[in-house]
């Protein structure tokens, strides 16, 4: 008979043990359970993980220490209102002689303290300054809500896709095993005569192709793992699997609208740039304040002394007479100063210009980012719907594929099925557990980027997703 010709149904000798078969793709589908609950002793939640990430993360970090430096230069303007107090403490010594007949030296020293202040009454200029300052405090405040929700997003991403490497690896390997048994049973048929040999370079070219998919999922997964130890600042994590059977959160609000009125009241960069209106309108008060007088009060008080020493020559008298004096000094005063601009070149005008100007802008860049984030909330919105949908349809599809497999075995048992059907069978449903493993992070992390498009990621959302996983 050629080898190239199968055998009649009735004479397969059906070498190929289909229970074994499936008893090995059992153990596969189970592996990905067994990468993270097999660990589960050492396995770290996703709450953990962000309760260390938060003192650890770089990006977190500097905008809080950005939003510390920002009220100490808020209390930096503050004393533009206060007083101003200061000492000035000076002396000087003077010596002199002359050839005239009345007078030989003189030798004087002064010494003297001056407390001076002073304080501004009246200046919309200052006025500005530090409502701008004050202003910057919101605007740096928003800059740490941003941070810590990126911070959410960075990790929950680097968490899922940990898991996504590890669940790929583990359908590769089930694939690997399923395939090597299969190639096997070929073999087996090939040398007993009731199969061609394309049966078994059909079974090894898939299971060299498993073996390279493998490889490369591995590889993956070691360098997911890597970013997500550089994330928390940790070596060998291993994150906990998500619990099965798994059910998507609800989203709530249910309408789109209501997540889009929220984001334009709460999100960060909509605040931050509503900020910068507010300040861009101050910059505008200040620079009208240059048309307007200041008024200021100025104080001082000062205690000193003058010594003076020297040899006079009396009038009638060839002798020298020694003579000493020290006199005390004190001096106060207090005014009131009002500075009035008559004319500046035109620069006070150009100003205002200018800043109305920039006014416009920080208009047009609120708007902007208000486009930008309703948008955004209404993509994120319905992924999370598309999410949903997409994982109850996989699910259904990993069912149909395992019983697909099964009748495909069956068919290949009684003669009405070939080697490669199995193949294609046994490759569909790796296929489809991979893409439903990766679905339901996906769904996840949509439920994680909506709550971020529209302001309301929180702290409370990583608990929320936390409870999802494996205990």
């Amino acid at each position: 008979m050629p080898l190239t010709t199968l055998p009649s149904p009735s004479a397969r000798a059906f070498p190929f043990r289909p229970r074994a078969l499936n008893v090995a793709l059992n153990a596969a589908l189970g592996l990905a359970l067994c990468l993270g609950a097999g660990l589960g002793a050492q396995a770290q939640s996703l709450q953990d993980l962000y309760d260390t990430a938060r003192g650890y993360d770089a990006a977190l970090l500097s905008a809080r220490a950005a939003l510390q430096a920002t009220q100490y230069r808020i209390d930096q303007t503050y004393a533009l209102r206060r007083p101003n107090v200061g000492l000035a403490v000076g002396g000087n010594y003077n010596v002199s002689r002359t050839p005239d007949a009345s007078t030989q030296s003189a030798n004087t020293s002064t010494v003297n303290a001056n407390v001076t202040g002073s304080q501004s009454l009246f200046n919309r200029s200052n006025d500005a300054t530090i409502a701008q300052a004050e202003k910057s405090l919101d605007a740096s405040r928003a800059d740490v809500e941003a941070a810590e929700q990126d911070l959410i997003l960075r990790l929950s991403q680097a968490y899922f896709d940990v898991l996504t490497a590890q669940d790929t690896l583990a359908t590769a390997r089930g694939n690997l095993t399923a395939i090597s048994e299969q190639l096997a049973s070929a073999k087996r048929n090939f040398e007993v005569g009731t199969a061609s040999i394309t049966d078994t370079r059909e079974a090894q070219a898939r299971y060299d192709l498993a073996r390279a998919t493998e490889i490369q999922a591995n590889n993956d997964l070691i360098t997911k793992r890597i970013a997500l130890d550089q994330l928390v600042g940790r070596a060998s994590v291993e994150p906990k699997p998500v619990a099965l059977p798994f059910t998507v959160p609800p989203v709530a609000p249910p309408t789109v609208d209501d997540w889009v009125a929220r984001a334009d009241a709460e999100h960060p960069s909509i605040r931050k740039a509503r900020v910068a209106l507010e300040v861009a309108r101050l910059e505008t008060t200040k620079a009208k304040a240059g048309n307007l007088p200041t008024v200021g009060m100025n104080a001082s008080v000062g205690k000193g002394r003058n010594n003076t020493t020297g040899d006079l020559v009396p009038t009638g008298f060839a002798n020298s007479v020694s003579y000493a004096s020290r006199t005390p000094t004190t001096s106060a005063n207090i005014g009131i100063t009002l500075n009035l601009p008559l004319f500046a070149g035109y620069s006070i005008q150009n100003r205002i210009k200018e800043t109305l100007v920039l006014e416009d802008k920080s208009q047009v860049d609120l708007e902007a980012a208000r486009r930008g984030v309703a948008q955004a909330t209404r993509q994120f919105f319905y992924s999370v719907g598309s999410g949903t949908a997409q994982v109850g349809a996989l699910e259904a599809a990993e069912s149909s594929s395992k019983l697909a497999l099964e009748a495909t075995q069956l068919g290949y048992k009684v003669g009405v099925r070939v080697n490669l059907d199995v193949l294609n069978a046994q490759a569909q449903l790796y296929t489809t557990q991979a893409q439903l493993a990766k679905a339901r992070y996906d769904v996840l992390m949509a439920g994680l980027r909506l709550r971020q498009a529209s302001g309301r990621l929180t702290a409370d959302d990583v608990a929320t997703v936390n409870r999802l996983l494996v205990r």
